[in-house]
Parts: structure tokens; C-alpha cells; sequence
């Protein structure tokens, strides 16, 4: 779990915990009187478990602070929205997030991407994005909504073209070795990231195989400097925490240092439709 998630459960427990002492009860008392085990106390107030709005509740009604009720649901609410597994994000299938996804955008004047493995799904072909969907939705057991998930995805395209929004898209090579689909599909999906060096709006560049990074890295989207998403296995993170948020756009900086763009971001593309083609020239 991210740190600042981790952060703000220990904020919440720290809070409650002041509740707790205010009222003159021990940690104890408050599990005798609200029916807990008597450790449920101690873990809720170091962060270690999420409580639920009825211990909320509980905290509030055994401490006298019922009015601080609304504000305690509020902030747990918020703790929880930080970490969504992707069995709730996808649970009806796959087209709510790739809604979710438009919107953000549309909010946005700069997004900056990064992909280790795949092309970013607002450069991605029908074909491509097909076949990472349905990996998607076999993975994770979703329901079968294909179709109405890869149109929505590729609703969120037209933002390359119009408004004054920015998009500064790193892709290390690996990307563009990865076999999604067939070779056919990544012969079109390359294609198609030789056309995207081209626009204005967009500055897509390429971290080599050999280049050194500074740390291990996953992928991530940030919407301007509110937001960070982060895409891991089991769920996916959000981040608001203006300091994290920093560090991922200093990472950001060192990632994008790295980068080939132009023409140099093109000889790597090319380099990947020739072996697709086996046009790769033999060495020595």
C-alpha cells in the first residue's frame, strides 16, 4: 500500500485516539463498551487496520463526540477512495473506468504519462487496445463489455487533437517490443506512434533498454499536480499528497531526461517495425 494512504489511516487513528484520551477512557474500556476485541483499539489507532463507519460511530457515542461523526465518515471515505482494488473498479466490466479515465482528462491541462510495458492507452489503436482489454477483463474475471471498454478508450483520443491541453508521453523501449495482439497489431500500433511524434500538443519520448534509471519504476499518470495514479496489480492508487505528488514529477523529470524524442524517438520505432517484419539487418 502507498505511504500516504498508510499515512492517512495513521492520521485518522491518531485523531480518534485524541477522542479516546479527551474523554478520560482507556483503550480497554472503549473495547468493553462497543463489544471489540480488546486489540481492535490499539490497531485502529496506529494505522494498522481501516476502521469501519460503525466503530466510527462507536468512538463518537462512547467519547460524547457525535457531532464530529460527519466529518470522521468523511475523511475514512477519502482514505478508502486512495486505494480501490480492481475487482471494485472493474466490477461491472471495464467501460466505468475507461469513462473515468475521459473525465480526468477532459479536468486536465497537462498529463505526463509513463508506461514501462504498453503503449498508453490514449495513443493506442482499436486493434491494440482491444487486445489489452481483453487480457484485462480474462485477468481479472470482470464482465465481458469489450466493445462498449475500447470505444469509450478510444473516445478519450479526440483530446489530442483539440483545446489547449498538453501531453507529455514516456514509453520505455520495452513497449514497443511487447507483443500485444499479433504482429499485425503492433505493426499498426507502431505505425501509428510515427504519426503521434508529429502533433503539437503531444511530446512522446522514449527511454532505451540500456539507459540507467534512478529507481525501479511503475507505470503512472499525473493530472497536472493534483493527482497521480498509479496502476498496480491488485488495485490502483491514487495520489493527492501534494509532497508525493512532487516526487513523482521529479521522477517524472529524470525519466524524460533520459528519453529519446524526434527523430531519434523514431529510429527506435522503426528499429521495432523492422523486426516485426524481419527486415532486422543480420550482425557483423
Amino acid at each position: 500500500m502507498t505511504s500516504s494512504v498508510h499515512e492517512a489511516r495513521e492520521a485518522l487513528g491518531a485523531r480518534l485516539r485524541e477522542l479516546r484520551r479527551d474523554a478520560g477512557i482507556s483503550g480497554r474500556e472503549l473495547a468493553s463498551l462497543a463489544g471489540w476485541h480488546e486489540s481492535a483499539v490499539s490497531k485502529i489507532e496506529t494505522g494498522d487496520r481501516s476502521p469501519t463507519e460503525a466503530q466510527l460511530r462507536a468512538y463518537c457515542v462512547h467519547t460524547g463526540n457525535e457531532a464530529q461523526l460527519p466529518d470522521l465518515i468523511a475523511t475514512l471515505r477519502n482514505v478508502q477512495a486512495a486505494y480501490v482494488e480492481w475487482r471494485k473498479v472493474l466490477g461491472t466490466g471495464t467501460k466505468r473506468r475507461q469513462h473515468q479515465a475521459v473525465k480526468l482528462a477532459e479536468e486536465s491541462k497537462l498529463m505526463r504519462i509513463f508506461q514501462p510495458n504498453l503503449i498508453p492507452g490514449i495513443l493506442q489503436t482499436a486493434e491494440y487496445a482491444e487486445a489489452v482489454l481483453r487480457r484485462y477483463i480474462k485477468f481479472y474475471r470482470v464482465p465481458d463489455d469489450l466493445d462498449a471498454g475500447v470505444a469509450k478508450r478510444l473516445e478519450r483520443q479526440h483530446l489530442l487533437y483539440k483545446g489547449d491541453r498538453r501531453f507529455h508521453i514516456l514509453v520505455s523501449e520495452q513497449a514497443l517490443q511487447t507483443t500485444v495482439g499479433n504482429d499485425a497489431v503492433m505493426t499498426g500500433q507502431l505505425d501509428r506512434l510515427l504519426a503521434v511524434i508529429g502533433l503539437s500538443r503531444v511530446l512522446l519520448g522514449i527511454v532505451p533498454a540500456r539507459a540507467e534509471l534512478p529507481i525501479q519504476v511503475t507505470n503512472f499518470v499525473m493530472f497536472d499536480e493534483r493527482l497521480v495514479l498509479v496502476e498496480a496489480v491488485t488495485a490502483e492508487l491514487s495520489i493527492t499528497q501534494p509532497r508525493e505528488i512532487g516526487t513523482y514529477g521529479r521522477l517524472f523529470t529524470e525519466l524524460a531526461e533520459l528519453s529519446a524524442t524526434g527523430d531519434a524517438a523514431r529510429a527506435l520505432i522503426r528499429k521495432a517495425l523492422e523486426m516485426r517484419s524481419g527486415q532486422e539487418k543480420p550482425l557483423g
